[in-house]
């Protein structure tokens, strides 16, 4: 009787402990999500407080919509529609070349390609993923700025088409994996009923597997154009540097992130060209917040859709 006693005083006492621990593991990660949020919300009010400043010299239409761009000239001139204009072009044109190249790559290595094939496609995939984009910058400088310059009889190589090819080169690893692992999600049994109803690999590619898969594709699309428009280093060192509107592909531009990195350094502290260039990371983080709501709402809609169409 003692014996079975302590065993159920023991079962009630570890019954009592186990809603307490999962109470601190829940509290534990509520405070890890907690501190990610908070750290999110001082950076936007750091942004915000050393870019405001910048708008008791110029009006935030100015700011926004003005074409020049000398923060060194007397008067200065504090206008980023170009920088503007540059990284939406850049991502746009970058986005046209790394999504279908990505999205393919991944129906490829996951419905296509034989064992041996993925097993040598995939892991150079990972490995372009893995290179630093000051290499990819360097590759741009010297390989595809001279094959540009010569082919299309250009003043310069270092343009907006070089910067965009580049960062599709950076875009292409990240929409292919994990457009492939969507891929690879997709049930075996709905590809099995496809196939029993009759139709070929390919009317099962474009009739279940995508539509299946679409909401994930979608997210390595968004994940995809967030790093091309975020991106830095590649784009200061193959973009041109002119702060202009481009009037074709070939022309030399400077996107926001190159504008901000290059002359941050240059920039007396606290001074209006210092507050300016908070200001057009403010400009750039709301363009970057707009475009992931845009994309996720996309998204929602496409999960829909191949939920209806399953």
């Amino acid at each position: 009787m003692s014996g079975s006693t302590e065993s159920l005083i023991a079962a009630i006492s570890s019954g009592e402990t186990r809603p307490r621990k999962e109470k601190i593991i829940r509290f534990i990660f509520l405070m890890i999500a907690t501190g990610s949020i908070v750290t999110l919300a001082l950076i936007v009010l750091f942004l915000v407080a050393e870019g405001i400043p910048i708008f008791k010299e110029t009006s935030p239409y100015q700011f926004i919509f003005g074409k020049l761009w000398y923060p060194t000239s007397d008067p200065p001139d504090f206008g980023i529609f170009a920088l503007i204009i540059a990284s939406l072009l850049v991502t746009a044109v970058s986005s046209l070349i790394s999504i279908p190249l990505g999205v393919l790559t991944a129906l490829y290595l996951a419905e296509i390609a034989r064992p041996k094939m993925r097993e040598i496609i995939k892991p150079a995939v990972e490995m372009f993923a893995s290179l630093p984009s000051v290499v990819i910058g360097f590759f741009g400088m010297v390989i595809v700025a001279p094959l540009l310059q010569d082919a299309f009889n250009l003043a310069t190589g270092l343009n907006l088409f070089n910067a965009s090819l580049m960062l599709a080169f950076m875009s292409v690893p990240t929409i292919t994996s994990i457009s492939e692992d969507a891929i690879f999600a997709v049930p075996r049994d709905l590809k099995e009923a496809s196939f029993a109803l009759g139709a070929t690999h390919l009317e099962t590619i474009v009739r279940v597997i995508i539509p299946a898969s679409i909401s994930g594709i979608a997210t390595a699309v968004i994940l995809g154009m967030s790093r091309a428009m975020g991106e830095t280093m590649v784009v200061l060192m193959v973009a041109g540097g002119a702060a202009m509107i481009p009037s074709s592909l070939f022309d030399p531009v400077r996107p926001m992130p190159a504008s901000i990195a290059a002359e941050m350094a240059e920039a007396p502290f606290r001074g209006d060209h210092y507050h300016a260039l908070f200001a057009t990371g403010i400009v750039l983080f709301l363009i970057t917040l707009i475009f992931n709501i845009i994309a996720e709402r996309i998204s929602h809609r496409y999960r829909q859709v191949g939920e209806a169409t399953l």
